[in-house]
């Protein structure tokens, strides 16, 4: 392992945030999308990212299985691996954000200290938290993944909501915006989506 002395980080010469957000026309922006599994999370995001591809906006999706296909593979679902995972993910996004990027992720983040880790790595001008509310029954009835049914069967340890806590966002406003999917469609979570997003990443006179 590296020892910090022996690190020299060459930030001071690489081409500065500015330059690359005016060579994009946009600001870079990590957008934090969390909730239960089978809330809506994945299907907010690529339609939020297809809506802005369409407008000539850059992006890029960081999605829960992807990255633990990938990246985190070799993290499991212990309390300690959660956090790294989240870790890993704030930096991966804050890197985005710096290239002008607008980043879209989307991840259970199931507690409270994880959101505010991940607001802290990413700073909090480039960090849109959104909640994506759905009760345990309606996810469960979905169950998109079929991962309810392997939970409930005894297949899938420490699942999130029934055997591991997930957590609201607590205050509720630490939130910038709750879609909730039990009481809305699609296509108005979209919308809402949209509309929170679309001002911060839009560079003026662009």
């Amino acid at each position: 392992m590296s020892s910090p002395e022996n690190i020299y980080p060459t930030f001071g010469r690489l081409i500065g945030r500015d330059s690359k957000e005016t060579l994009l026309k946009q600001r870079g922006l990590v957008v934090w999308l969390y909730g239960l599994s089978g809330s809506g999370k994945s299907t907010l995001a690529i339609a939020l990212e297809r809506r802005l591809h369409g407008e000539g906006v850059s992006t890029q999706v960081l999605d829960g299985d992807n990255i633990r296909s990938g990246l985190n593979r070799n993290l499991g679902f212990s309390d300690d691996e959660r956090k790294e995972n989240i870790r890993r993910i704030a930096e991966v996004a804050k890197l985005f954000a710096n290239a002008g990027v607008v980043t879209v992720a989307s991840f259970i983040c199931p507690r409270n200290e994880l959101r505010a880790m991940a607001r802290e790595i990413i700073g909090q001008e480039d960090f849109l938290e959104v909640y994506v509310e759905c009760s345990f029954e309606t996810c469960e009835r979905r169950d998109v993944k079929g991962l309810y049914a392997k939970a409930k069967a005894g297949e899938v340890k420490q699942f999130t909501g029934r055997d591991s806590t997930f957590e609201p966002p607590d205050p509720r406003q630490a939130a910038e915006l709750i879609l909730n999917t039990d009481e809305q469609g699609e296509e108005e979570s979209i919308e809402q989506l949209y509309r929170a997003v679309h001002p911060r990443v839009a560079l003026p006179n662009a």
